[in-house]
């Protein structure tokens, strides 16, 4: 298990070896959504907001 650092609060996100491009995990910390950019080494950034569509 490797770790990287939540892009909100600053703490240490632990990650699963089998982690893949596009993930989204959730900050145990403070419970912000994260998105997998990178593996190699592991890169978080904010998740992108779900917009709705309201059937549009």
């Amino acid at each position: 298990m490797t770790q990287a650092e939540c892009v909100e609060c600053g703490a240490d996100v632990d990650l699963y070896d089998d982690l893949e491009v596009g993930e989204i995990i959730d900050c145990g910390t403070c419970g912000a959504e994260l998105e997998v950019i990178d593996v190699s080494p592991p890169v978080l950034d904010r998740a992108p907001e779900l917009e709705e569509d309201w059937g549009e």
